[in-house]
């Protein structure tokens, strides 16, 4: 009897044990219970603390780590999973697809393996996908899109392999589709692009794509960035039909089998040598590699048929020896004339005299006076100094006039009143209105450099025939071998960093959308000028709000272009207190260095590099960003953090990924503009463009201000 007793006990106590069990899982909703298939299908490692919050005694998961929730009729519901990045290893359980609410499932660089399971498409709420970076295996998932509302599909970096199905041309509301370095084969199918009518971004790169290119890629008529084709088998000629895609998207067609001509229409016309290297059968602009005769012509015309056709049998060795020696013979009498005309020119009685004894803005047209070049007006003439006809000034120290119609003398430069506007690593800057009431920009370079004179006339000759509406005017220089100066307009409006973010502890001015929209055309008018128009093709190396100054009507004018050069072969310190200057100006007071320019590309921050226009692009679209969300890249001890993003471009990248609202991104002042979204989008997509972590992929300068002039107009 007692032996029943104690078995009935234990019964109940089992029974008891099982309830409580059971009671805690069942207080658990629906959706966490498929969350915890999610915990269960990773490896635990010993260490791991990724799902130490995910506790199935609690009610719901909306307070787990990764996890976002939302109320739906009065029930928190899983809208989003969020682990990337975690070092998780294991499989993506089917389970998931029972979030019916779930939108965003970011799972990407982790370690991820199987293949992605068809029932995770069960969860037709879902529009970003982002599984990049893991071990995935198997095909493309062919109902992916039974997900009506997909926007972001990013598989890329896996080891995913098979063909595209035809069952993509259904992903109509597919704004990025990222395949790139996966094993995709086959051909990449045709039919379906022109039914794609919100596609931004199509990556297919590094996977083993055969066939020739579809032509109907040419009908995405809202693809921006970069249509990535490269690494792939692809062969047969380039479409013309690409040409019709928007003038904005650059093309990567680079290491792959295509053959012929390139056609030379539409966009086309945008693209660099760059974006068809390794195709050893292409030929035609812009690479340098000739079609031959059948397809010689003019670059815009490639398949026009040559006027002569060289015969088949070559030259005899006497007829090639006559005419060596008549090229010779022109070329000899050439280089003849071209000295003559030198010393008549330079022996004439009315040479120039470039010494700052004169004054400026004088009528003498001579060997001083350098044409205005690429679209300005070439009758207008600049007054500048040859290095060869200047001892003078090198002696005694010179002012020189790089513009005819600035005139005054060096001293009323020194009688004038000045102060400080700046300090930084190029120097002083003043501050000083002349006698005729008008304000200049003054300089320091440096006190160095003496035996360096006539490279530093020559780069300040270089930087005096840049004329750009959106390019701070360069007026004068002063040469002297304790003391060099570069004297240029001064713009009355401070720069964009202050414009932004205020001044000396003060708030800034409300910019308006259509301000910084302006702000941002401008510039890149004036940088698409450096690098296209430009004498030199300048690279600027140091693009960013401070060097963005801005008039009355907040215009934007590019300064401190080209000083890079100036600074290295004047050698000394500018910024020390001796010299004419600093003994003239009485003035001068200590200023702030600027902080740590965080606006350099990837590829900038490794020492020794040397500056490309890609770095300028990628500056630029860190302003642009700063220009949309408010937010400086800059991360300052003295500033409040709710301002500063230490990796803005992360940052954006990863706001878009997570599908957040735009009242997320852009700066608050601007949230009352509602007409202005479309525009502010189309910016977003510029900026990260011109930001993309390869330089390759970074549209040109000249492609970006063509975008930015389309809008608002």
């Amino acid at each position: 009897m007692m032996e029943n007793n104690l078995l009935f006990l234990v019964l109940d106590l089992v029974l008891f044990l099982h309830f409580q069990v059971s009671f805690r899982a069942f207080s658990l909703s629906p959706d966490g219970l498929s969350l915890l298939s999610l915990k269960s299908a990773v490896d635990q490692s010993p260490d791991s603390s990724v799902f130490s919050d995910w506790n199935e005694d609690d009610s719901t998961p909306c307070r787990w780590s990764g996890i976002s929730c939302m109320n739906v009729s009065g029930d928190p519901r899983v809208v989003g999973i969020a682990l990337s990045g975690k070092n998780l290893h294991g499989y993506i359980p089917s389970e998931l697809g029972s979030l019916v609410y779930l939108r965003r499932l970011n799972l990407h660089n982790n370690n991820f393996y199987g293949s992605i399971p068809e029932q995770l498409f069960n969860a037709t709420s879902l529009h970003s996908l982002f599984l990049y970076s893991n071990n995935l295996s198997g095909s493309f998932p062919p109902s992916i899109c039974n997900i009506p509302r997909l926007q972001n599909l990013d598989l890329s970096n896996n080891s995913l392999a098979g063909p595209i199905p035809d069952e993509l041309k259904n992903c109509k509301q597919l704004q990025h589709l990222i395949l790139a370095r996966n094993q995709f084969d086959g051909e990449i199918p045709s039919g379906m692009w022109s039914r794609m009518d919100n596609l931004l971004q199509l990556d297919l790169s590094s996977n083993d794509f055969s066939g020739s290119i579809p032509e109907d890629l040419g009908e995405l008529k809202t693809l921006t960035g970069t249509l990535n084709l490269s690494f792939n088998h692809l062969s047969g000629k380039i479409p013309k039909t690409l040409g019709d895609l928007p003038v904005t998207v650059s093309f990567d067609l680079r290491s792959n089998n295509l053959s012929g001509s390139i056609p030379q229409t539409g966009s086309f016309a945008n693209q660099g040598p760059t974006a068809f290297l390794n195709n050893p059968d292409l030929c035609g602009f812009p690479l340098q590699k000739s079609c031959g005769n059948s397809e010689r012509g003019s670059p815009g015309n490639p398949d026009t048929k040559p006027s002569y056709t060289a015969p088949r049998k070559g030259l005899s060795a006497g007829l090639i020896v006559l005419i060596s020696a008549a090229d010779a013979a022109g070329v000899a009498f050439i280089g003849l004339i071209i000295v003559y005309i030198y010393w008549r020119r330079k022996d004439d009685s009315n040479g120039c005299s470039c010494t700052a004894k004169r004054k400026f803005g004088g009528n003498q047209k001579d060997l001083c006076s350098f044409p205005c070049m690429n679209g300005q007006d070439k009758n207008e003439e600049s007054e500048m100094e040859e290095p060869e006809n200047s001892d003078r000034s090198k002696e005694e120290g010179g002012l020189v006039a790089i513009d005819k119609g600035f005139t005054f003398e060096l001293d009323e430069l020194l009688r004038a009143s000045a102060y400080v506007l700046g300090k930084s690593g190029l120097g002083i800057v003043y501050k000083v209105v002349l006698g005729n009431g008008i304000p200049v920009a003054v300089r320091r370079v440096g006190e160095g450099g003496e035996q360096r004179y006539k490279e530093f006339v020559a780069e300040v000759q270089a930087i005096g025939r840049v004329k750009h509406p959106n390019i701070v005017k360069l007026r004068a220089y002063y040469w002297a071998p304790d003391e060099k100066l570069l004297i240029s307009d001064f713009i009355s409006n401070g720069n964009l960093a202050s414009a932004l973010h205020g001044r000396n502890g003060q708030p800034s001015s409300v910019l308006s959308w259509s301000t910084r929209l302006r702000i941002a055309k401008g510039t890149a008018r004036g940088l698409a000028y450096l690098h296209e128009c430009s004498p030199r093709k300048f690279v600027h190396g140091d693009i960013k709000p401070s060097n963005i100054l801005l008039d009355n009507d907040f215009q934007p004018h590019i300064s401190d272009f080209g000083l890079n050069r100036l600074i290295s072969i004047t050698g000394d310190n500018p910024s020390s207190s001796g010299g004419l200057i600093g003994g003239a100006f009485s003035y001068l007071k200590s200023v702030q260095t600027e902080r740590t320019n965080n606006y350099c590309a990837p590829e900038a921050r490794t020492p020794g590099g040397r500056p490309t226009q890609k770095w300028d692009v990628y500056s630029f679209g860190v302003m642009v960003l700063e220009l949309l969300t408010g937010k400086s890249p800059e991360l300052s001890p003295n500033t409040s953090t709710s301002l500063e993003i230490p990796d803005l471009v992360r940052w954006v990248r990863k706001g878009f990924e997570e599908a957040k609202p735009l009242s997320d991104l852009v700066d608050p002042a601007l949230l009352q503009e509602v007409h202005a979204k479309k525009e502010v989008l189309a910016v977003f997509h510029v900026a990260l463009a011109c930001t993309e972590s390869d330089p390759e992929l970074r549209p040109r300068m000249k492609t970006v201000s063509e975008s930015f002039d389309r809008m608002g107009s």
